[in-house]
């Protein structure tokens, strides 16, 4: 069986003009995700990161913590849905979601929740860069390219990507995407074993490089 760890990006820059950047601590976060592969050896035959330049900065942050690691590749099934787009496409009646995006980040949260929900419903009223189906449909395809390579691979993504991935492996409802998607850490990875026939979730939202007493401060969530 090969084996995939999937790592959502670092800490990005919520509430900044440009959302696609990581932190200072997410890059630090992305580091010791490299340090704790190093410690225990895990070397990679591939790796898959989505276009976005959250996913990029991650991986340069891994490999500075890391050794040996190959050759970053780029699939696009592996990019998080636009969630300003989303809010952008609401409708008059819908308006209220808006402002409640803008009150708090724990609002900002209520709100995406209702949002992600009018999605799948394809209730959003304007226009938006795809459709829930079409999101489903090229993480499936991102998993599908991941199920063809061997060995053991490292993929760099998103919440709402991992999210997806772990509903459409275990064949839940589409709702359970927005749950998972809304506790996912920064950097932490699930765990899958699969070969071209089976793809099974072995660990979901593991962080044990931050499970330290002296680390608390590196769980965050956006």
């Amino acid at each position: 069986m090969a084996e995939l760890y999937l790592v959502r990006h670092g800490q990005a820059s919520f509430g900044a003009d440009n959302y696609d950047q990581l932190s200072l601590l997410g890059q630090q976060q992305g580091q010791l995700v490299g340090e704790y592969f190093a410690e225990r050896n895990i070397v990679f035959d591939h790796v898959v990161m989505g276009t976005m330049n959250r996913h990029r900065q991650t991986a340069e942050a891994i490999f500075n913590g890391s050794t040996d690691v190959a050759t970053p590749k780029e699939h696009r099934g592996l990019n998080e849905y636009d969630f300003v787009a989303l809010f952008e496409g609401l409708g008059d009646e819908q308006h209220e979601l808006k402002v409640l995006a803008k009150e708090s980040k724990k609002d900002f949260y209520k709100a995406l929740r209702q949002v992600l929900l009018l999605w799948m419903e394809d209730r959003i009223e304007g226009p938006i860069p795809e459709t829930w189906s079409e999101f489903q449909q090229r993480v499936a395809d991102a998993r599908n390219h991941i199920q063809g390579l061997k060995g053991r691979i490292l993929a760099v993504s998103s919440g709402g990507v991992m999210a997806a991935m772990a509903q459409q492996t275990l064949g839940a409802p589409r709702e359970a995407v927005i749950s998972l998607n809304l506790q996912i850490n920064n950097c932490s990875f699930c765990k899958y074993f699969f070969n071209p026939d089976s793809f099974h979730l072995a660990t979901f939202n593991s962080i044990p490089y931050f499970d330290k007493a002296d680390r608390q401060d590196f769980i965050t969530y956006g």
